[in-house]
């Protein structure tokens, strides 16, 4: 008894000293999604008036751009872009950008959402600009792929696919890009704590069939993380023999699929978002980039395409 009176003053204490505002960003996505603008808004007034202006302010700033963007509201997201990327840069004074994540996701978004409204404007030349430009100066930092993604979707389809790195993997060897040529192609990038990836395996498994006969071949590469489920920090042996786990347990129907494992290739190919889907023609071109899982009908009528050509 006496425990559980201790334990319960100890609660009311972290009560007392936990900020009231310690999840803003679920709370401005939440006034989005129930409220609109103005309700969010007014959560970020009161945290700002209560905690100034911090990383997770500005992450949570961040999503009044990209609710926008998805609403069509191009002038309201590009204006709250430009806000989110004012405030990230002010705070880049005084930290570095990866010192905890909240900063980097919000400068992300705020880049992402500025060069997809020029873009949706018609203005694709300076939205690629804007993403080469944030390379540059961001390219060493965790941003990188997701830059990378964006330019990629203005920029990639149509040009020579990125040769692969496979220094380390699992599976049948990898086979250079440059090897497959006269032969489609199709690129799974995966990561071994990703459902929707463990959800696209069977279409993969299933097209990958129907499509032997005209020469499909499947390379699925992955990344390091630096953990597991089990291992909040984990070595690269043991996160590598966890990977392999994942894959027979999960992927038994691609276990012969080539699995190059570089942080590399996600960089190149811009593979923030897993998985991602990039088909290429028998000469070695994207024909398809695509982040986030598929269909079967849909990834079915773009390998079709590629095959038919």
């Amino acid at each position: 008894m006496i425990r559980n009176i201790r334990f319960g003053k100890l609660l009311v204490l972290i009560a007392l000293v936990t900020p009231a505002w310690a999840g803003i960003v679920e709370d401005v996505r939440a006034a989005l999604a129930q409220s609109g603008f103005s309700a969010a808004e007014d959560d970020l007034k009161s945290y700002r008036g209560q905690n100034g202006v911090t990383a997770e302010y500005i992450e949570a700033y961040s999503w009044l751009g990209r609710t926008a963007l998805n609403a069509h509201e191009y002038d309201q997201a590009a204006a709250y872009a430009k806000q989110t990327k004012i405030l990230a840069v002010e705070q880049l004074k005084q930290r570095p950008l990866d010192a905890e994540p909240h900063l980097p996701n919000a400068l992300g978004a705020a880049i992402e959402v500025e060069s997809q409204t020029l873009a949706a404007r018609g203005q694709r030349s300076q939205a690629i600009a804007v993403l080469q430009s944030a390379l540059r100066t961001y390219g060493s930092t965790s941003i990188r792929a997701r830059l990378q993604k964006n330019l990629n979707l203005l920029s990639l389809e149509g040009k020579p696919a990125p040769a692969l790195r496979a220094e380390q993997f699992l599976g049948s060897k990898p086979p250079v890009l440059a090897q497959l040529k006269g032969s489609p192609v199709l690129l799974f990038f995966w990561a071994h704590w990703c459902g929707d990836c463990k959800a696209e395996a069977p279409i993969i498994t299933q097209l990958r069939t129907e499509f032997a006969p005209q020469g499909l071949t499947v390379l699925g590469p992955t990344k390091l993380y630096g953990y597991t489920a089990q291992v909040e920090h984990a070595s690269p042996s043991d996160e590598l023999a966890y990977i392999d786990a994942v894959r027979h347990r999960f992927y038994g129907g691609l276990l012969d699929m080539p699995v190059p494992i570089s942080k590399y290739n996600f960089d190149a190919y811009g593979a923030s978002t897993t998985p991602t889907l990039v088909l290429l023609d028998r000469t070695g071109k994207v024909a398809m980039y695509h982040p986030g899982a598929l269909p079967y009908e849909q990834l079915k009528a773009e390998i079709e395409k590629v095959v038919a050509r």
